[in-house]
């Protein structure tokens, strides 16, 4: 096989791949029923063609055989008038008819009997049409559901993907809140330890233990100072007594 044969056989596949992703099979049917029906219509006009020349065929038929019934009586008359010759005349035209009537015998018979095989067929094609269609509508609702189901199961399918993200999804941001959890309890033991120093305090912890040793002092000073007040009013209150 050449190289273009190849290319060829290969762009077919891909041609008739593609054709049948957008085929649409229920489509297809009813296309093909429709040219089922032209086909049984033509067959039925078939039939209707070979019915009006057997009709024309009995026409004729019927004009031969008045006319040979006219000529045998014709025959009579003249025999009746002692004209021999014409009698003759008469009878030999009406062996001509005769003969004529034979011949569209013979084509009535063979017209008839291809009407009844025209018929017959008609009839199974009808047959053979209306059991397609029912079949036909049969594929087409198990196709349509079919269809659904697999709409249905392409959607599951998605959720059940996007359901999957979603959990992963759900771990990592519970993950995410356990180590920040984690690291807050961390940061909070840490200050409490010490170890760290709290920014959010005013002031460092060597100020603390300055601010509270002044503490202390103000409070000793001003316990001398409340003793020193009630000693020298004690002295007060004797020396008025003397």
């Amino acid at each position: 096989m050449g190289l273009m044969k190849r290319v060829q056989t290969i762009f077919q596949a891909k041609s008739n791949a593609a054709l049948n992703k957008m085929e649409d099979p229920r489509q297809t049917l009813d296309l093909s029923y429709e040219q089922q029906l032209e086909n049984l219509t033509k067959v039925k006009r078939a039939v209707a063609d070979v019915a009006t020349a057997r009709k024309r065929v009995e026409i004729q038929a019927e004009q031969l055989k008045a006319q040979g019934d006219k000529l045998a009586d014709q025959a009579k008359a003249a025999l009746g008038q002692n004209n021999e010759a014409l009698a003759r005349e008469a009878l030999t035209r009406r062996e001509a008819v005769a003969a004529q009537l034979k011949d569209l015998d013979t084509q009535h018979a063979t017209i008839v009997e291809q009407e009844d095989k025209l018929t017959e067929t008609a009839q199974r094609l009808q047959s053979e049409v209306e059991a397609f269609r029912t079949k036909k509508e049969t594929i087409k609702a198990s196709y349509t559901a079919a269809e659904a189901s697999a709409h249905v199961s392409e959607a599951v399918s998605g959720i059940s993907t996007s359901m999957g993200d979603a959990g992963a999804a759900m771990q990592r941001a519970q993950d995410k809140v356990a180590e920040m959890q984690a690291r807050s309890g961390a940061l909070d033991e840490l200050l409490a330890s010490g170890a760290l120093t709290d920014l959010t305090s005013p002031s460092d912890d060597i100020q603390a233990q300055l601010d509270k040793a002044g503490a202390s002092s103000n409070v000793d000073a001003q316990l001398a100072a409340l003793k020193a007040q009630m000693s020298e009013g004690g002295e007060l209150a004797s020396g008025e007594g003397a």
